[in-house]
């Protein structure tokens, strides 16, 4: 009973979505009642007054998520592969519960009045729209590419605090006047990492003005590596998931002009100084 209630709640696989092959009509449409439950439920955050019919709808979607939230955790030794305690302690720890927790948390106030205190977390109904992200191959796609890459993303996110901090050390202290605080300069350096530049604040002394330079430069750079190393693993993940006959996707590289490598499927003609240059070594 609950193996078939895991196969339901599971989104299906690339290849079934693709070619339908194997599609479960039930796993289907509870697919497509917690996307449409999604949608309804952050539809009126677009608006500035919210009507009374959509509380009902609020209410309906928390129990619905409610409802999968449960199934979810009783069939996390499924998800897992390990019919042990342990895959359900593992579960509530996983991004996409902490997502689906947080998704119900915002209505627990409209379903019972001793809830009222979520009521300031209402907000956090923009989160469920990370639930669809269950349903996308893409987005699994680049959880997974985060997944594998958190030690080489969490080095440069090392290396970009340590510049903020130096950078707003150095501009607080030739531009005492116009930072008033030191969160103010870190405010700054955080700024000039993005490139973002709003213009509120701003040093005037040449000093400050060459320490941005500077800021601004090497921002540039730290910036750039996280997009390198998503890239290099969002192309490795492409590859996992294309056939032996497919072509295979390559990240760029410097050529070598002196000796460019053959086409692949084509054998390289040489010519008879190489081959008897070849022969005698």
């Amino acid at each position: 009973m609950r193996k078939r209630l895991y196969e339901i709640i599971e989104a299906a696989n690339a290849a079934d979505q693709l070619t339908f092959a194997n599609l479960d009509l039930a796993s289907v449409v509870y697919d497509v009642i917690i996307i449409s439950a999604v949608l309804l439920s952050i539809f009126p955050l677009a608006l500035k007054q919210e009507p009374e019919i959509f509380e009902v709808i609020d209410k309906g979607c928390a129990g619905i998520f409610i409802v999968d939230y449960l199934l979810r955790l009783s069939t996390a030794d499924f998800k897992y592969g390990k019919r042990t305690l342990s895959s359900f302690l593992r579960y509530p720890f996983s991004f996409m519960a902490i997502v689906d927790l947080l998704s119900i948390l915002p209505s627990l106030s409209l379903i019972s009045n001793p809830f009222s205190m979520f009521r300031a977390f209402r907000l956090l109904r923009a989160f469920r729209i990370f639930k669809v992200f269950r349903y996308s191959t893409t987005m699994r796609m680049l959880m997974r590419v985060f997944r594998e890459s958190r030690r080489a993303l969490f080095a440069v996110f090392s290396l970009a605090v340590g510049y903020i901090l130096i950078s707003a050390l150095a501009i607080f202290s030739v531009e005492g006047d116009t930072f008033d605080n030191f969160f103010e300069a870190v405010y700054w350096a955080t700024v000039s990492l993005t490139t973002m530049g709003y213009g509120d604040i701003y040093p005037v002394t040449i000093l400050g003005r060459a320490v941005t330079m500077l800021s601004s430069v090497v921002g540039i750079a730290i910036v750039a590596l996280p997009s390198g190393i998503i890239t290099a693993g969002y192309i490795r993940e492409v590859n996992k998931t294309m056939g032996p006959d497919e072509p295979q996707l390559e990240a760029l590289s410097t050529p070598n002009l002196q000796n460019p490598a053959p086409p692949r499927g084509k054998t390289q003609v040489l010519e008879p100084e190489q081959t008897e240059r070849r022969t005698t070594r």
